[in-house]
């Protein structure tokens, strides 16, 4: 799996207890598929995964990008720029 196919967020709110993070990566299946392999929890624990299969690329990374917007208008926010 490469690198800069993952995308790592994080929502942390210490008034709140609240650490959360959100994991999307994408990976050819056995089948010929993209998987979109995606794991959330809370940080430091092991999360939950879910991988959702698509006909193509493309699919995958619209479906992607979906998902990313929808959590950053959530408040969370991009784990390698909170450093």
């Amino acid at each position: 799996m490469q690198t800069e196919d993952v995308i790592h967020l994080h929502r942390i709110d210490p008034a709140r207890n609240m650490a959360r993070f959100y994991r999307m990566s994408s990976t050819p299946s056995l089948f010929g598929d993209i998987c979109l392999v995606r794991e959330w929890g809370r940080i430091g624990r092991p999360g939950r995964i879910r991988i959702d299969l698509y006909q193509t690329g493309e699919e995958a990374m619209a479906a992607r990008e979906t998902l990313s917007r929808v959590k950053l208008q959530r408040s969370y926010r991009d784990a390698s720029v909170m450093g």
